[in-house]
């Protein structure tokens, strides 16, 4: 098994790598557009006060995301160098695969998540309304 060997339906280790690399170029901009969208909230102290802990969430799910896609792709990378080595196992512990799981499970939750937040942000509403509330 090599990097180009199909490990889905129509995608090799190379495709889910860039995919994986793509998604995470674009939650970088969708965070930076969410920034550049919340400064003009920012009147006061108050204001960043209230503001800055969401930036600093969003933040904080992307890190976390990118960092749990970096050890999904290094399981794969090794069960595609213990194949080339002739190793019909994964490579992997009953611990790690349940640790990997678990890993899965979390990108998924993450991912919600932070989609929830920006579906949000993009429709204008929540975030005004949120900052509007909590000012009151």
């Amino acid at each position: 098994m090599d990097k180009d060997t199909e490990i889905f339906k129509g995608k090799s280790f190379s495709d889910i790598a860039k995919d994986l690399y793509g998604a995470s170029k674009k939650k970088e901009s969708q965070i930076n557009l969410l920034i550049s969208e919340l400064k003009p909230f920012v009147q006061n102290i108050g204001d960043a006060t209230i503001i800055v802990p969401l930036i600093k969430d969003y933040l904080e799910v992307s890190v976390k995301n990118d960092d749990q896609l970096a050890k999904l792709l290094a399981v794969v990378q090794r069960l595609i160098g213990n194949n080339a080595q002739g190793d019909n196992d994964f490579g992997i512990t009953e611990e790690e695969k349940n640790q990997l799981l678990d890993e899965l499970e979390a990108i998924e939750k993450s991912n919600n998540k932070l989609d929830e937040q920006v579906k949000g942000i993009d429709n204008g509403t929540s975030t005004q309304k949120g900052i509007q509330q909590q000012k009151a």
